[in-house]
């Protein structure tokens, strides 16, 4: 595997462990130091019930999970000016904010990643999640979202 490669496939499950992980934080309400530990420790890398956790970039990772946590209040105010009439962030179920929080912190945070990427990347999660019609709507969201971000 070429070493660009070995990246990509750290960074997709880096996002994958991010989601994740902002989802339990939504949910449960743990503290980052603690929700970072768990998933260093105990599920980037693992195997839990006979499914292999992949390799992460656990920077790529941290840095998601941090950021996006950190400018939540930013982040959900762009989200919701995306969002159709009529329609709120609350209204929305916990995995999908979790996967356009974090690809939208990428967005405005991660300049080094091409949009492109970013938006194919969080359509890849929720396809993890979601059937094809979810996934249409993450791609449109982040997509007037990246036309905002990266102006």
């Amino acid at each position: 595997m070429s070493r660009t490669s070995a990246r990509t496939k750290a960074r997709a499950a880096a996002r994958l462990a991010a989601v994740q992980a902002l989802y339990q934080h939504e949910m449960e309400g743990t503290v980052i130091p603690s929700l970072l530990h768990e998933f260093h420790q105990h599920r980037i890398g693992a195997t839990i019930e006979d499914v292999e956790y992949a390799e992460a970039d656990v920077d790529f990772f941290d840095d998601l999970v941090k950021g996006a946590t950190a400018r939540a209040g930013e982040i959900d105010l762009l989200i919701e000016g995306k969002l159709a009439t009529g329609w709120t962030l609350v209204r929305l179920d916990k995995p999908m904010k979790a996967i356009l929080r974090a690809g939208t912190y990428e967005l405005l945070a991660r300049g080094d990643v091409p949009v492109g990427a970013v938006i194919s990347e969080y359509v890849d999660v929720a396809h993890a999640f979601y059937e094809k019609r979810e996934s249409g709507f993450v791609n449109g969201l982040l997509d007037a979202i990246a036309k905002e971000a990266r102006s």
